[in-house]
């Protein structure tokens, strides 16, 4: 036992120090490369682009292609409410050049909504870095919904049962999803329109085909700045510190009112931990620097860098509250 100890105590120092024994016996042919030296990695964002997974991803990614040293090619595969992006990235090879930018609707919406995925968004994914917590901006069209708050808005709403139409990304998408939170806790109804992807919808927002939606600060705040629809409340418990202006739902409408999404880098189940680590550092570090950071804070992002774990425990977490409120809200994905 104790000839063992000594055996591996050298081997730990001769690896610390850069020296693999066994090099020398691996034909070159077969040696791994270092990662990601060899080949580009792809994000993959399973909706179509324009909406706050794809802004994020692109963000994400060209600076972890500048960090090491290698592309970070971003790959929309829109449909079915995410999930056919999510299997494509279930079933990759687990070797780090395949990346899901998931999110609250992917990992903690969907498994409620389909209970057939072929993947399970806890066992099926490596957790690696959360990189941002979005909070929703409830906004509306002023020619469809001539309201000023949270509160007119549900007043109207009572007043019209059903006439109002609000638009998502998706059956089943986090603004479908937000929502239905939305109207379950206020007690109202409306007429769900879903798209295929966030940019169509807020495109017949802005024209008024629709009244109104709730979702994510990146893709709607340039509207809001621009005129073209008006926020009433964003769902976070505290206003966004880029647009103080905005109230917060709950403090204009609904109390206790807290719908935030969320999104984060994962990858196939069974990555090594080193490349799963070093991501981890990577997110973390670039995610403080000054100008993406100001940045994605100016289109509604707050950045929360945990570790693997924490994220893995978030999403448990998040799958639990809103099976609940699918569940009970009896939401069907078509």
């Amino acid at each position: 036992m104790k000839n063992e100890k000594i055996a591996l105590r050298r081997r730990g120092l001769w690896q610390a120090a850069g020296v693999t024994l066994a090099a020398g016996l691996v034909p070159p042919a077969r040696a791994a490369s270092p990662w990601p030296k060899d080949r580009p990695v792809r994000v993959i964002v399973p909706f179509t682009p324009g909406g706050s997974t794809d802004i994020l991803a692109r963000a994400v990614s060209q600076r972890l292609g500048e960090e090491l040293g290698q592309s970070f090619v971003v790959e929309n595969r829109g449909g079915a409410g995410g999930t056919i992006g999510t299997e494509l990235v279930a079933r990759a090879p687990a070797d780090g050049y395949t990346l899901l930018m998931g999110h609250i609707g992917t990992l903690a919406v969907n498994p409620a909504l389909y209970p057939n995925l072929p993947f399970d968004t806890v066992s099926s994914f490596q957790p690696i870095a959360l990189v941002a917590v979005v909070p929703n901006i409830l906004v509306v069209n002023p020619r469809a919904a001539d309201v000023r708050d949270a509160a007119g808005l549900i007043a109207l709403a009572k007043r019209r049962p059903g006439a109002l139409a609000y638009g998502s990304g998706g059956n089943g998408s986090a603004a479908h999803i937000a929502m239905v939170a939305f109207n379950t806790a206020a007690g109202i109804e409306m007429t769900h329109i879903p798209y295929r992807g966030t940019g169509p919808m807020l495109n017949d927002l802005i024209a008024g085909q629709i009244a109104l939606t709730m979702t994510g600060g990146p893709p709607v705040l340039p509207p809001v700045r621009s005129g073209l629809v008006r926020a009433l409340g964003v769902s976070s418990p505290q206003r966004l510190p880029s647009v103080p202006e905005i109230p917060t739902i709950a403090e204009s409408g609904l109390p206790g009112f807290d719908a935030v999404q969320w999104y984060g880098l994962v990858g196939p189940a069974g990555m090594p931990r080193e490349i799963v680590d070093q991501l981890n550092a990577r997110c973390a570090r670039i995610l403080q620097e000054a100008a993406l950071k100001s940045r994605l804070e100016a289109e509604g992002a707050q950045f929360s860098p945990g570790t693997p774990e924490d994220f893995a425990e978030l999403i448990r977490t998040e799958r639990h509250r809103w099976g609940a409120l699918i569940r009970q809200a009896n939401v069907r994905p078509d």
